[in-house]
C-alpha cells in the first residue's frame, strides 16, 4: 500500500498541477493541515531537477501564506484558532508561546520553524501574543526558506541517490516522518 501511495505521489508530482497542489499544502500546513509540504516537494523535485529552486520557492511563498491565516487566526479570530489549537491538546503549549514571544519573538519563530514542531502552531501563537507580522513573516521567511531551499539544494544534488535511499527504505521513512510529526507535536504540547 505505501508503495503504491509513493508511486501515486511521484505520478502527481510529474503532473502539471503538482505546482497547484505544492501551494495548497503548503497554504493549508502553515494555518491548520498537519502534514508538510515536503510530502509533495521531495518527489516534485525528483521528478524535474532543473525546477528545484522555483518549487523551493513557490513551497516558501505559499508556507509565508499559511502562516500568515495562521497569525491571523491567533491575533483576530481567537476563538476559531482554540478549536484548532484544541484539535492538538495544545492550550498550555500556546500559553508558553505567548509568554515567550513576549521575551524572545524573533528567536523562538526561527528555532520553531526548523524543528518538527507543527508550523501552525508558532503561526497561532505568534497572533495570539499580538508579535508584530512583519517579523512573523521575516523571521518566517528565513527559517521556512532555509529548510525548502535545503531541501531542493540536496535533492538537486543528490536526488538520483536520494530516490534510491528512499525507494529501498520507504517503510522505515514513512515511520520515520510519522514518528517526527507525532514528536512535534508532542514536544510543542508539552512545552
Amino acid at each position: 500500500m505505501l508503495q503504491r501511495l509513493y508511486a501515486r505521489i511521484l505520478a502527481l508530482a510529474a503532473t502539471p498541477s503538482a505546482p497547484f497542489w505544492l501551494v495548497a499544502i503548503a497554504v493549508a500546513e502553515g494555518s491548520v493541515f498537519p502534514v508538510p509540504p515536503d510530502v509533495l516537494l521531495i518527489p516534485m523535485v525528483l521528478a524535474r531537477p532543473q525546477r528545484a529552486w522555483f518549487l523551493a520557492g513557490l513551497c516558501t511563498v505559499a508556507s509565508l501564506c499559511g502562516g500568515a491565516i495562521g497569525w491571523l487566526l491567533g491575533a483576530e479570530l481567537i476563538q476559531l484558532a482554540m478549536r484548532v489549537i484544541h484539535l492538538y491538546h495544545g492550550e498550555r503549549a500556546l500559553a508558553v508561546y505567548r509568554t515567550r514571544f513576549a521575551e524572545y519573538g524573533f528567536s523562538v519563530i526561527l528555532f520553531k520553524g526548523l524543528t518538527p514542531i507543527p508550523y501552525k502552531i508558532v503561526a497561532i501563537a505568534a497572533g495570539a501574543a499580538h508579535y508584530s507580522l512583519a517579523l512573523f513573516l521575516l523571521a518566517s521567511l528565513i527559517t521556512r526558506g532555509a529548510r525548502f531551499f535545503l531541501v531542493a539544494a540536496l535533492l538537486r544534488r543528490y536526488g538520483a541517490v536520494a530516490q534510491d535511499f528512499i525507494e529501498r527504505r520507504l517503510t522505515a521513512l514513512a515511520l520515520l516522518a510519522a514518528v517526527l510529526i507525532v514528536g512535534g507535536v508532542v514536544v510543542a504540547l508539552r512545552v
